[in-house]
């Protein structure tokens, strides 16, 4: 079965992610290939997908946003996965305590009648230099911290459980 784990990125968390994603499927023996969906020429080529993003504002980045929308014919017919990477492992007390109510908004700015199988929120790594000087601070006053909050095994558990339902046709 040939998988497109096709994703937007702003500073790289999103590529790494979707790149262990593809890794996992093709050891689960899938084609699975990670690629910007900016590069996807054609959609139809894919069986499956597994469709992610960082979240800027609680919506997906307009690239992400924007294949969803031009393929929905496609990805109505066929098994997606989504994902999204932001910052809830970053957050301390109430605010990551909140960070799963994310999830809601960011489907809500997805198109109407895409049918996916799970949608999971990934943490990846939040930098100084990935905020604005009014960002830091708000980030900051909020308890945030900076550093790497990806989770390989989370990720690599979701992946084949993916692999799982495609291997046995669901």
């Amino acid at each position: 079965m040939n998988v497109l784990v096709g994703y937007a990125t702003a500073h790289g968390s999103t590529r790494t992610i979707a790149e262990r994603t593809a890794t996992v499927l093709r050891r689960a023996g899938l084609t699975a290939e990670a690629r910007p969906v900016g590069e996807v020429e054609d959609a139809e080529a894919y069986e499956a997908f597994v469709l992610g993003s960082a979240v800027h504002g609680q919506s997906w980045l307009r690239p992400a946003g924007d294949f969803v929308r031009d393929h929905r014919d496609v990805l109505v017919s066929r098994p997606v996965w989504l994902f999204s990477v932001g910052m809830p492992a970053a957050l301390r007390g109430p605010w990551r305590r909140m960070a799963p109510r994310e999830v809601p908004a960011i489907e809500k700015d997805l198109p109407p009648r895409l049918l996916y199988r799970s949608h999971r929120l990934f943490s990846g790594v939040v930098e100084p230099s990935h905020l604005s000087a009014t960002g830091r601070l708000l980030f900051r006053l909020v308890g945030g911290r900076f550093g790497d909050f990806r989770d390989g095994e989370a990720v690599d558990a979701w992946a084949a459980g993916i692999a799982g339902e495609l291997r046995a046709g669901v």
